[in-house]
């Protein structure tokens, strides 16, 4: 397992279940979520997630916003990894799976530190747990190699 993680050769040999690939091909739409809060933060906010950004003071709004629209850029910058890895080093999809893992994971983990209080049941907490068993099964897929692959993973 550890070599299927951390192949010697980045190329585009995918050693994984065809489904594990298919369910990774949804990750560059991170980049479109990306986008989409680094140019509509305050609406993203406020639709997606329920966070009440009309109830902040000024100098609270721009913090938080511009907070907001950093992770949006992260979010952009994962799904460009994503789409680079992808279309050229398929041999990292278990590894990047698992980098996703730990980002999607570790911002559940921040947030029972600090919660932010929330207006309604907001649809931000449905698709993250979505994409959570997403990239869960994506994981276990991508390790689980096809019937009658003996063949080690290609060592460099």
């Amino acid at each position: 397992m550890i070599a299927t993680l951390f192949p010697r050769v980045a190329d585009n040999t995918y050693p994984g279940r065809r489904l594990g690939l298919w369910l990774f091909a949804l990750t560059p739409l991170k980049v479109a979520m990306g986008l989409n809060i680094i140019f509509n933060a305050p609406t993203v906010a406020r639709s997606a997630d329920g966070i009440p950004v009309h109830t902040f003071d000024s100098a609270s709004a721009s913090a938080f916003l511009f907070m907001f629209a950093a992770w949006g850029l992260c979010q952009l910058v994962i799904g460009l990894a994503a789409l680079v890895v992808l279309l050229r080093y398929r041999s990292l999809v278990p590894l990047a799976f698992v980098i996703l893992l730990i980002e999607q994971v570790g911002r559940k983990l921040l947030h029972l530190q600090w919660p932010i209080e929330r207006i309604g049941t907001s649809p931000g907490t449905s698709i993250n747990a979505v994409l959570l068993g997403i990239l869960v099964c994506g994981l276990v897929l991508s390790l689980w190699r096809p019937r009658g692959d003996t063949a080690p993973v290609r060592q460099g």
